[in-house]
């Protein structure tokens, strides 16, 4: 049995549980972007419940394009207006360079992504410039409740950068 027979196995019995028909909205009008990172687990980091805010990851939890892009929807049609971000120690966003990781994709395939893959060296340093992207989109209904974390994967403790 392959991993995703196994994640259906699962599922079956995540159907039998499942609760349906919530809210469209998240009830606590409230997103988070946050590292796409499997040691993070945000609704219990937060404390939140399903259906309580929409939880938007990637890798580095930074603010690309596709973000905003999920943030303005987020506010402008459902209705959030908090908006956390969490980057976390250990991250792997911080073990390669952009330049790096692009040589190595023209390497192996003969082009080099469209995209730029947003590593960074300094926690505190990208987190601040995603709070900044944020904070000038000129798309989102409200920036102005807007905090970002870095999450300590070694103690679960969140450390806010101003």
């Amino acid at each position: 049995m392959g991993i995703t027979d196994e994640l259906l196995v699962h599922n079956a019995a995540y159907a039998a549980q499942y609760i349906p028909d919530r809210p469209l909205a998240p009830a606590r009008q409230l997103a988070v972007v946050a590292c796409m990172d499997s040691r993070l687990d945000t609704f219990a980091m937060l404390g939140l419940d399903i259906g309580d805010a929409h939880i938007i990851r990637n890798a580095g939890g930074v603010v690309t394009d596709d973000v905003i892009r999920s943030l303005t929807i987020s506010q402008r049609k459902l209705g959030t207006r908090e908006i956390i971000l969490i980057h976390h120690t250990d991250c792997g966003a911080l073990t390669f360079t952009d330049d790096e990781l692009r040589n190595e994709l023209l390497e192996e395939t003969g082009l080099k992504p469209t995209w730029s893959p947003e590593s960074f060296t300094n926690l505190d340093a990208d987190l601040k410039q995603s709070m900044t992207r944020v904070q000038r989109c000129p798309f989102l209904a409200d920036a102005t409740q807007l905090r970002g974390f870095i999450f300590d994967v070694h103690t679960g403790q969140l450390r806010e950068v101003q």
